[in-house]
């Protein structure tokens, strides 16, 4: 039985839906808005602009896959769906960077967790940050609005054994843990939300606000990457895109100039900066791509007696962060616990070695368990944090810097994932280290993980977070804009996305990124139309 796709239906009843790639002529194209980026922050703010009547152009460099090309492969999702072909790394390659790169962006291929800014974070933007009007009081609505919009609720379903270890750790030992809310509608448990959503149960923006701009007479442009912003004084003048090849790779030739009276970047934490970069936009106190956080993650494997299949059912549903919050915000550095599936693919990368040890490692998957620790970047300044940097081709990547602050957060976030591990019934843990291998208790944990140098390329690290890179700041001396979203030199250019974050979140931050555009988008909506 085939399933509806809704977007390919769109399509067939007149949505304005172009592929770049096709374009045998340049083109030059005047609208009201035109937004680069078709994830979180750029899709919510089509859909608000689009309603409120403006004629809104959505410009997303990357393919477009729907449900239909969804086939749970991951050859095929990693290369088609990821930035970079899912290679994306820091510029040293020490540190995996997972990002989407196609219509809807990374809602197409998140794990659905939904958190709201945690409070702690919200106030040190506005004590540290000169952030204003994003308290709690203020965001409260916002989340409530986007919550109902995309069906985020705690996950009502019984946790898969991956999940279920962290709730059997957390009890025996007296931690704190709690459901994960998920962003799904009707969602069947299949466990393969990272390479797209077969059925549309996830309420990613290819089936939500992308449609809703587009019955709203928005239009798309995919296969499009948006180059530079030409600047005269104190506006943008018009946007210039290269239209790309069908992989998405190479430039086909065509050019597309758009006009609009409002420029909205949202293209996240490493491709928003980038265009500024390229465009030398105005940036006289040299923040643009300053303070990248990426909540580094570290990984600790379990194996089990019994089978875990980390590969079946929600993968995100339960998480602790016991570890958070326990030494205030600019304390030794906090960490949240939640677990990745494993696919094979993904977990041969996570589990590394090679040959045998591969072999063998690879072989117990199914009775593999695998957890994440999250770290808090960007509280103490002393964090690791990163800079956004242009290579010679005007591509972009992020030189990010650990420390040893960092560093001591992972060794302890080692300890506490080995003993969660082993008080839920593990046989061995492997703290995820080229230098290490599983053990069997918890003692020779602790004397494994003290030992452990770590550094880059021993050290396996992660992230699918990246953050800041142009910070929100009503000190135009911390901030790249607002805390309206609005650049501090450009007054026609708005930025909604999560480069506005001053520091990570210390959670997912794609409801963070719904919430505040959305708040965004109305306040501009009104000065639009004033």
């Amino acid at each position: 039985m085939s399933i509806p796709d809704p977007f390919l239906q769109g399509i067939a009843s007149g949505w304005q839906v172009h592929n770049a790639s096709l374009l045998e002529h340049d083109q030059q194209l005047d609208v009201d808005v035109v937004i680069v980026g078709s994830g979180a922050g750029g899709a919510t703010s089509a859909e608000l602009l689009s309603a409120a009547g403006f004629q809104v152009l959505i410009v997303e460099a990357g393919p477009l896959r729907t449900s239909s090309d969804f086939k749970m492969q991951e050859p095929d999702a990693y290369t088609e769906l990821y930035q970079e072909g899912m290679g994306r790394m820091s510029k040293d390659g020490a540190i995996s960077i997972l990002q989407g790169r196609a219509v809807g962006g990374s809602t197409l291929i998140n794990w659905t967790s939904s958190f709201r800014t945690p409070v702690q974070t919200l106030e040190h933007w506005a004590r540290e940050h000169a952030v204003s009007g994003l308290d709690q009081d203020s965001l409260q609505p916002w989340f409530a609005r986007m919550e109902q919009r995309l069906g985020v609720q705690p996950w009502h379903m019984p946790a898969n054994a991956n999940n279920a270890v962290i709730k059997r750790g957390c009890e025996a030992l007296g931690l704190e843990w709690a459901v994960i809310p998920r962003n799904v509608r009707g969602c069947a448990n299949l466990g393969y939300c990272g390479m797209g959503c077969p059925i549309n149960a996830k309420q990613s923006m290819l089936v939500t606000s992308l449609p809703a701009s587009l019955n709203n007479n928005g239009t798309l442009l995919y296969l499009a990457r948006a180059e530079r912003l030409h600047i005269a004084q104190d506006r943008v003048q018009h946007l210039e895109c290269h239209a790309l090849d069908a992989r998405g790779i190479e430039r086909n030739g065509r050019t597309i100039k758009i006009r609009a009276k409002h420029y909205i970047l949202a293209g996240g934490g490493i491709n928003t900066p980038a265009i500024l970069l390229r465009s030398k936009a105005p940036d006289p106190y040299k923040r643009c791509g300053k303070r990248t956080f990426l909540h580094t993650t570290n990984f600790s494997a379990a194996q089990f007696a019994e089978p875990v299949n980390p590969f079946y059912g929600a993968p995100q549903s339960i998480y602790s962060d016991h570890f958070q919050w326990q030494n205030g915000a600019r304390g030794a550095l906090g960490y949240k616990l939640e677990v990745p599936p494993l696919h094979p693919a993904f977990a041969a990368t996570i589990l590394g070695g090679y040959g045998e040890v591969s072999a063998q490692r690879m072989a117990q998957l199914a009775h593999t368990h695998m957890m994440i620790a999250l770290m808090r970047d960007g509280f103490h300044p002393d964090s690791a944090s990163g800079n956004v940097e242009l290579r010679s081709d005007g591509s972009p990547v992020l030189d990010y810097q650990m420390t040893d602050y960092t560093w001591d957060g992972i060794r302890r976030a080692y300890r506490s994932m080995a003993e969660i591990q082993f008080a839920a019934g593990a046989d061995k843990v492997f703290p995820v280290h080229a230098d290490a291998d599983y053990v069997h208790d918890l003692k020779s944990a602790y004397r494994l993980i003290d030992r452990l140098d770590l550094s880059p390329y021993r050290t396996r690290l992660g992230s699918a977070h990246v953050m800041g890179g142009c910070a929100m700041s009503e000190d135009a001396q911390l901030g790249v804009t607002n805390s309206l979203g609005v650049h501090h030199q450009l007054a026609n250019l708005s930025i909604h996305d999560g480069s506005l974050f001053p520091t990570s979140i210390g959670a997912n931050p794609q409801l963070s990124i719904y919430a505040l555009c959305a708040l965004l988008s109305e306040k501009l909506i009104q000065r639009l139309a004033g």
